[in-house]
């Protein structure tokens, strides 16, 4: 079945996730209004610069429906800065929306010049897989009812609780497209 799966389209490479999704067989929507968020299986909250996608979800009203899409049980998938945008960022700003009781260190592992790809183990993956590491957060605090499905040098990089999915690096950047089709077939 073909599913739509919204992915924010305010800041950071959202086109390279819409390609995943279409290479996947899915409708990618790039969304930017809060109406578009309604015809949706489940959305992608990318990376980027995380203050400037809170201050655009403030902008263009988009935070109301994103809890509304999280009451509903629909699929989230959080990378990088969505994954701070999703979960409890520890640092003074943007506030995260908390939906996943995680807290998150923005920029973790170095600037931008310290990015790293590097071997993670997934729980849904066999082989492993290489992650790219661009300014990423690190899960520092994983709560109750949090499952971590990766890790990386014995270190959490992916978690879900519910309905969410938290990733500190970037899957879009690859060509192993496995981690979009799980989080499609398994959570939307």
């Amino acid at each position: 079945m073909v599913k739509r799966i919204g992915v924010l389209a305010l800041h950071g490479d959202f086109q390279a996730h819409i390609k995943v999704v279409e290479a996947l067989g899915h409708e990618g929507v790039a969304v930017k209004t809060p109406k578009l968020l309604d015809d949706v299986n489940g959305v992608i909250v990318p990376g980027g610069e995380s203050t400037t996608i809170a201050m655009f979800l403030d902008e263009y009203n988009l935070k109301e429906p994103l809890v509304r899409m999280h009451g509903e049980g629909r699929g989230m998938f959080g990378t990088c800065a969505g994954a701070i945008l999703l979960g409890r960022n520890v640092d003074s700003f943007p506030p995260g929306l908390e939906f996943v009781d995680v807290d998150i260190r923005r920029n973790a592992y170095g600037r931008q010049v310290h990015s790293f790809t590097r071997r993670c183990e997934l729980d849904m993956i066999d082989g492993g897989y290489e992650g790219v590491f661009i300014r990423a957060p690190r899960f520092e605090m994983i709560g109750d009812g949090v499952d971590v499905l990766g890790t990386c040098d014995s270190e959490p990089v992916m978690v879900r609780s519910g309905n969410v999915l938290l990733c500190s690096f970037h899957p879009e950047l690859t060509d192993d497209h496995r981690i979009h089709e799980w989080f499609i077939e398994e959570m939307c």
